[in-house]
């Protein structure tokens, strides 16, 4: 009598052929959820590691740099990219401009953190470089014009404009001298930026003479803004304006301490 085979059972020849039992329907379940973990933990990974060395999203919370960038505006800064004088940038806000800032909530925290969702900006501003360490920036010429190192500043191509003309470059005058280490930065639409020159008269919580809090430490910068990334509608690329290629170098080395030179009373 021919002896049956058990299911279990395998002939040489089929081991040699390489095949395989059917995978029970459990073992397969776990399998896909184990991979799904593995996809989904590498990805979170690779979003944190781009997020912690390359970029990092956020959302436009105010129009102080309007029409360059509207509030809601998604943007990337990112952190592989030197800045110069004419760049955007964002910097946490180690000054306190903004008072004490907010926490998010734990699971919007997290979101943020791995890049799912743009930084809620609570801590961080977004503002154009306008002086370097060294530069002396003074406001205005008798053509109101902003000037650094002297040289006058065409400031058309980005200052806030509507149907009532285009917002002057500063209401108060100031003539300051930009330290070593700092930047001096003003918001595209000037008359609702509370940025560097509304700080000129500030008195420092750590420290140095009245005026310190108006210039933002270099190493506090998160990135540099090269552009919209969304909403569709809002997608640009931004560049370096040519007016800023023109401005000459310091004429001496950035000093310790800002030299605040001339200020009055206002923004």
């Amino acid at each position: 009598m021919k002896k049956s085979k058990n299911a279990d059972d395998t002939t040489p020849d089929e081991e040699s052929a390489g095949v395989e039992k059917p995978a029970k329907p459990q073992q397969s379940l776990r399998s896909f959820i184990l991979e799904l973990v593995a996809i989904v933990v590498i990805g979170l990974l690779v979003t944190t590691g781009l997020r912690a060395f390359v970029f990092q999203p956020f959302k436009v919370p105010s129009g102080s740099m309007q029409n360059t960038l509207q509030v809601n505006d998604k943007i990337v800064a990112l952190r592989v990219i030197d800045f110069k004088r004419g760049d955007i940038v964002v910097f946490q806000d180690t000054n306190r401009w903004l008072g004490s800032p907010k926490e998010p909530g734990l699971v919007r925290g997290a979101l943020e953190f791995v890049g799912i969702l743009p930084n809620s900006s609570e801590g961080h501003l977004v503002k154009r470089v306008i002086g370097m360490p060294g530069d002396r920036v003074a406001c205005c010429d008798d053509q109101g014009r902003m000037t650094i190192n002297g040289h006058p500043l065409d400031e058309s191509v980005y200052l806030f404009s509507d149907a009532a003309g285009t917002v002057r470059p500063a209401d108060v005058p100031f003539e300051v001298v930009v330290p070593a280490g700092h930047m001096f930065v003003l918001g595209d639409h000037r008359n609702a930026s509370g940025d560097s020159r509304c700080h000129l008269q500030d008195v420092s919580m750590q420290g140095g003479p009245a005026g310190s809090p108006a210039f933002i430490p270099i190493d506090s910068v998160v990135g540099t803004v090269t552009g919209v990334m969304s909403p569709i509608s809002r997608i640009q690329q931004f560049k370096t304006p040519e007016v800023f290629g023109e401005v000459p170098p310091p004429t001496s080395p950035a000093p310790a301490e800002p030299e605040i030179v001339h200020v009055e009373p206002g923004c």
